[in-house]
């Protein structure tokens, strides 16, 4: 399955920032002829990254960083027991990240921090020259969007935004469909991130999964940095787990851009109401005022004309859904109840289930991979996540989800906010690309392999 590529020496440095990257030493040879990986944050996300990277023979974990020392020890156990050397430990604030970076036996590295460290880290880590694998979602505000796409284009280090639920099998199926024209012209799409997280935003100090009220420096996990957020940005926080397979479907940055974006937000009442639940209307938190709609509705439009509806909603009870639609002028697909409809093969006006399709189209990486990815996290595309950065970082070419990619997902996020602020009023994309959008090629999606 691994290939057995040497590396190579970086040959292309984009731009005119080389001299402020002198030590630009990625994919130099080395005498295990391994992949030399530094974790950078091992919370619960990390540690899931770590244990499939350490599934692989392709791979050794030759740094860690958290500032959290029980996280350091829960990553050091996990090392001993699969029988890697121990690696160098990083942690004693902040940004001794940043001396990570400076290591010459560290070529990639995968980011797992809070959200409002994710394009600083990138930044150093692309300016350090080491293959950069970043969390979603990787910017929070416009100028860190283009701090992305810049710093790539200045140094010429590749970053791949680790985007798992593109390597969803049904996603992946689907998007198998879009390219042998199943739905034929494509027009509308739905998506976003629909998920119950209040029992993440808020606990109770002591179990990740507890109906406590705490967050910040009371909480844990999540709670202790995501909760935030909801209190002060009204704003789709995390688009990327919709937006991102909707984008490659129709190709956007390749050949497709997205243009513009109108959001509006319902009122927020949702968190407040789990706090009087379960905290009593008598708790300090219960006065706080979220500033976060419970639903937020975004409409992105194309430049070859598709409507994308996305949708945020992590506040409420609800069940969990990304509510994909991928709808086209010979029929459609939706998620939520697992139905298709293609005219001329569905019984006309009715749904077919979509079982068969998704197994008729079944993604040739599944086909090969399937059974090696069972238990690797998320229903297994965790496994086709980090195979793509592995594989993409062990050769030093674009990965197939990169920093433009990352940049025009990611913008969602302020330009949403934006237009929350203003009623409703419309605001454009930039063009991340610089007008290469339009000479840019798809990516080969339907290989068996990355």
């Amino acid at each position: 399955m691994n290939s057995r590529r040497n590396f190579i020496k970086k040959t292309a440095i984009v731009g005119a920032g080389i001299a402020a990257a002198p030590n630009i030493t990625f994919a130099m040879e080395n005498s295990s002829n391994k992949l030399r990986v530094g974790m950078i944050g091992v919370g619960l996300r990390g540690i899931n990254h770590l244990n499939n990277v350490l599934n692989r023979n392709d791979v050794l974990v030759t740094a860690i960083c958290d500032i959290d020392p029980k996280r350091i020890s829960i990553a050091l156990d996990i090392l001993e027991k699969a029988g890697q050397k121990k690696p160098a430990v990083f942690g004693d604030n902040d940004y001794d990240y940043r001396n990570l970076l400076e290591r010459k036996n560290v070529d990639a590295v995968l980011i797992s921090t809070p959200w409002l460290w994710h394009t600083r880290m990138a930044k150093d880590a692309m300016l350090a020259g080491k293959y950069t694998g970043l969390e979603v979602s990787a910017a929070n505000t416009m100028e860190e969007c283009w701090d992305l796409v810049n710093t790539h284009e200045q140094t010429g280090t590749h970053l791949m935004i680790l985007e798992n639920v593109n390597f969803r099998r049904d996603i992946l199926a689907v998007l198998n469909m879009v390219k042998q024209d199943v739905f034929g012209e494509l027009v509308h799409f739905r998506c976003g991130y629909q998920h119950d997280l209040r029992f993440v935003k808020l606990n109770d100090g002591k179990t990740a999964y507890g109906k406590g009220v705490e967050f910040g420096e009371k909480g844990i996990s999540e709670s202790a940095w995501r909760t935030q957020h909801s209190l002060l940005r009204n704003a789709d926080v995390y688009p990327t787990h919709g937006v991102g397979p909707i984008a490659t479907m129709c190709d956007i940055n390749r050949g497709n851009r997205f243009l513009s974006i109108t959001s509006n937000a319902s009122k927020g009442i949702g968190l407040h109401d789990y706090i009087v639940k379960n905290g009593g209307a008598d708790h300090p938190n219960a006065k706080l005022k979220f500033k976060q709609g419970d639903v937020i509705t975004s409409t992105i439009e194309t430049a070859n004309g598709e409507t994308i509806i996305v949708t945020h909603d992590c506040n409420l009870p609800r069940p969990y859904s990304l509510g994909f639609r991928v709808q086209g002028s010979n029929g459609l697909w939706e998620v939520d109840g697992n139905r298709i409809y293609i005219e001329g093969q569905s019984e006309p006006h009715r749904w077919d289930e979509a079982d068969e399709w998704l197994k008729k189209y079944d993604h040739p990486l599944w086909q090969k991979y399937g059974e090696l990815a069972t238990g690797a996290g998320h229903g297994g595309m965790d496994y086709f996540v980090i195979n793509a950065f592995v594989e993409s970082a062990k050769q030093n070419v674009a990965p197939p989800l990169d920093a433009y990619d990352a940049a025009a997902w990611s913008a969602v996020t302020p330009l949403s906010e934006l237009s929350i602020e203003n009623n409703g009023e419309p605001q454009n994309f930039p063009d991340f690309t610089r007008g290469n959008w339009i000479k840019r090629k798809p990516f080969n999606w339907m290989k068996d392999t990355y």
